[in-house]
């Protein structure tokens, strides 16, 4: 039961224009998951591609049922006995009877959480790219709402601790982004980097398919628009100017980041820019700007967003350098753009009224004290301390039931044939089998028709050829018949053409012979005498 009057949580005091806004909010942010998918998978090999979309649908049905189960309680759960400042209780397996007055704005709220919190499992995925097992990825994904759902509670839940000393995170740079990059390079540290990754030092490696990439950008940064700006939690009174302000610095901070991730590519490589510095330049900016979209002025969101685009861009390579192999870059991303994030708002906010978000208080850089910003350098140090530890022991616990990292020759053949059997044409694969076959490993792909492909008209296709082949068998047949006896009979023709020839030669030898004995004899014995011969 919820409490009555003034103790009601601040997360339900909502209006039904509020709860419109809200939820149509939580319906756009969960079409970021497309965004993040193809984007992800844009950066692997093609023949990963279907394991990156497999590990975002489960993330959204396995994280979101025990977010439902326990998560949002842990977050949002309240209970007067069990009250602390460091977990929810109650509200656990959701549910609420019909007539409650409270029913709708306490779903608008679950729905729209519910939104964030599968945003903050997904940016784990990515950097497991190419090499994590997919049913070690399916128990971490279930159980990966522990590492949000907690710090959530700590900057938005009412009982938050960190919320009572005053941090302001407006929609989530530390609880969803600084939590899920953490998590992120956590994830890629205890799995390893990819095989060969670095035998030729820390060049990036080619993208499976880069237009994915730009496409996954368009989906998410149409998606941040939602996520910052209803994260206002409504319209009514004066929260609807907020919400516009948010998306308009949402914008300008993207164009910040944008700008300076194309200065940074251009000179790092000589005037030939790299498609993942600008994409994750601008990711990195609306990461930044999310935990105070609608404090800041517009010099502010834009300056904000040139930082954390740089800084994703630069601290990229130094990751790598690390040998900390992360695919699609969620660490700099989102965990250190999202550190920025959070910094900033004690450097910067200003405190707009009516909406007092910040309880009066100002940035250090904005006529305020060190205040605000020694809160926020503590929610930072929180956040990251612990996503760290809870993902580094999920993992550990994991690895213990199932490995987390596939074997080697799966990873070869990639997991969307090693894991999913779907079989890539042109990709390497039967060349990997083939190798893999020589050294024990026993894999065979006879039986896997290769994607993009029809086998029942391969099927037909062959039936008919078959059918036309034995059709021209038997006319070939025939012909080669014909010409055998058309050859036998020009054979016989030439032969009785030669005896014919040849007894016409022996005639005409014989008569010349004749001719030219009789002539001899007719000159050597008179006339007379052989008269009688005529």
């Amino acid at each position: 039961m919820l409490p009555s009057g003034e103790d009601i949580p601040s997360i339900y005091n909502v209006t039904m224009e509020d709860s419109n806004w809200i939820m149509t909010s939580a319906f756009i942010i969960l079409t970021m998951q497309t965004g993040f998918g193809m984007l992800e998978s844009g950066c692997v090999s093609i023949k990963n591609e279907v394991n990156i979309m497999m590990k975002n649908i489960v993330d959204i049905f396995l994280g979101g049922f025990t977010y439902w189960l326990f998560g949002y309680g842990l977050s949002f759960g309240y209970d007067a006995d069990l009250g602390n400042q460091f977990i929810g209780t109650g509200q656990f397996a959701l549910d609420v009877e019909p007539g409650d007055p409270y029913m709708g704005p306490i779903f608008t709220a679950f729905l729209f959480q519910l939104s964030f919190a599968t945003t903050a499992t997904t940016i784990v995925s990515g950097a497991m790219a190419e090499r994590c097992n997919f049913k070690a990825y399916c128990l971490f994904s279930f159980f990966n709402t522990i590492v949000y759902c907690i710090p959530a509670g700590w900057v938005w839940g009412d009982h938050g601790f960190l919320k009572s000393l005053g941090m302001v995170d407006i929609a989530g740079s530390g609880p969803v982004h600084l939590v899920g990059g953490v998590s992120a390079f956590a994830s890629a540290s205890m799995l390893g980097p990819r095989l060969g990754r670095y035998m030729h030092g820390i060049k990036p490696l080619p993208l499976g398919t880069p237009v994915n990439c730009c496409m996954g950008l368009f989906v998410l940064w149409w998606g941040w628009l939602a996520f910052n700006s209803g994260s206002t939690y409504g319209v009514s009174g004066a929260k609807w100017q907020f919400a516009a302000k948010a998306a308009v610095m949402t914008m300008l901070s993207s164009f910040g980041g944008g700008f300076s991730a194309l200065i940074y590519t251009l000179f790092v490589n000589k005037g030939f820019p790299n498609i993942m510095d600008l994409i994750n330049g601008v990711l990195g900016s609306l990461v930044a700007v999310t935990a105070g979209c609608f404090l800041y002025q517009s010099w502010v969101a834009i300056f904000i967003g040139c930082i954390g685009g740089l800084l994703s861009c630069v601290s990229m390579p130094l990751i790598d350098m690390l040998g900390i192999d992360d695919p699609v870059g969620a660490t700099s991303v989102h965990g250190i753009a999202g550190c920025w994030g959070v910094l900033a708002v004690g450097l910067f906010a200003g405190n707009p009224q009516p909406m007092n978000t910040t309880s009066g208080r100002k940035g250090l850089l904005n006529g305020g004290d060190w205040y605000l910003l020694g809160v926020q350098a503590l929610g930072c140090v929180c956040l990251i301390s612990w996503s760290l530890i809870t993902t580094v022991s999920l993992l550990w616990m994991i690895d213990k039931v199932i490995a987390i990292r596939m074997e080697p020759h799966e990873e070869l053949l990639g997991a969307d044939f090693a894991e999913h059997r779907v079989l890539h044409a042109g990709v390497g694969v039967s060349r990997a089998i083939s190798q893999l076959d020589q050294c024990g490993h026993k894999m065979r792909s006879d039986s896997i028709q290769a994607i993009g492909s029809n086998p029942g008209h391969e099927n037909f296709l062959e039936s008919y050829i078959a059918k036309r082949s034995r059709r021209f068998n038997v006319r070939d047949n025939m012909q080669v018949r014909r010409k055998e006896i058309d050859e036998r009979l020009k054979n016989i023709r030439t032969i009785n053409q030669n005896t014919q020839l040849q007894d016409a030669i022996s005639y005409i030898d014989m008569d010349t012979q004749y001719k030219s004995s009789r002539k001899k004899f007719t000159k050597s014995v008179k006339p007379a005498k052989l008269a009688w011969l005529n």
